[in-house]
């Protein structure tokens, strides 16, 4: 492999050319998984401590069994392996928008992609997380009923910086309120962001949630040298509530 990079998938899709590209790096000599949208770097497998907080934050005050998950946001794996990875998690339904994404990890192109896509507790599905989250459909559309315990996300870089203009009502109390109705009564919502905590973005969860903090969580760049963090936030509904 080069030392510069191999790419191991290169798709035109409906938002843009996405690619997933291999390189060695040169210190460590591990191999680093990168995906790109257009010239726009979206995820890489160095970075994946907040992907991982996600899931650990998100899970930590629930049940101690039995319980259904939603992922929305595929990536590289990280939030949906962490989930996986606590033995409470009965079944998750990961949605993400790209099949080229799914695709990878039914391929085995990713590091954790045999192992999401061949477990029998793992679903995944294609299809637009935000529309389903703002509808009545549900977000599995095998199962438009089910409630789930905790709904985790990561696809845009912030509730600010959005991948798309649409996405952006969701973070307003109105599409949070759609979206608390997919969570069973005492069910969680996280959410990953790039940016520090927003203090508007919190405003609308505690509009719409019970209670609801914003967690950071530093992690190692070795790009950059030094500390970087991603900002987690955890909010619950009632329990007893709809």
């Amino acid at each position: 492999m080069s030392l510069r990079f191999e790419e191991l998938d290169w798709q035109e899709t409906p938002i843009g050319e996405i690619s997933l590209r291999r390189r060695r790096h040169p210190v460590s000599g591990e191999e680093v998984y990168e995906v790109k949208l257009g010239d726009e770097f979206l995820m890489s497998s160095l970075f994946t401590a907040g992907e991982i907080a996600l899931a650990e934050l998100g899970l930590a005050g629930l049940p101690n069994t039995g319980l259904d998950v939603a992922v929305g946001g595929l990536g590289l794996g990280y939030t949906a392996r962490a989930t996986l990875d606590d033995p409470r998690v009965r079944r998750l339904t990961v949605i993400d928008a790209l099949e080229e994404v799914i695709d990878w990890h039914r391929r085995g192109l990713v590091p954790l992609g045999a192992g999401l896509a061949s477990d029998s507790r793992c679903r995944l599905v294609h299809g637009d997380f935000f529309a389903r989250a703002g509808g009545t459909g549900g977000l599995d559309p095998k199962e438009p009923d089910l409630r789930f315990h905790a709904i985790l996300l990561d696809v845009d870089h912030s509730p600010r910086d959005v991948l798309h203009p649409r996405h952006a009502a969701l973070y307003r109390p109105s599409g949070l309120r759609s979206l608390a109705g997919h969570l069973r009564p005492g069910g969680v919502f996280a959410l990953w962001s790039n940016d520090p905590p927003d203090e508007r973005f919190l405003s609308a969860l505690t509009e719409v949630f019970a209670e609801s903090a914003a967690h950071v969580v530093e992690f190692t760049n070795p790009l950059q040298g030094g500390t970087s963090a991603n900002t987690v936030y955890v909010a619950g509904t009632k329990t007893g509530a709809h």
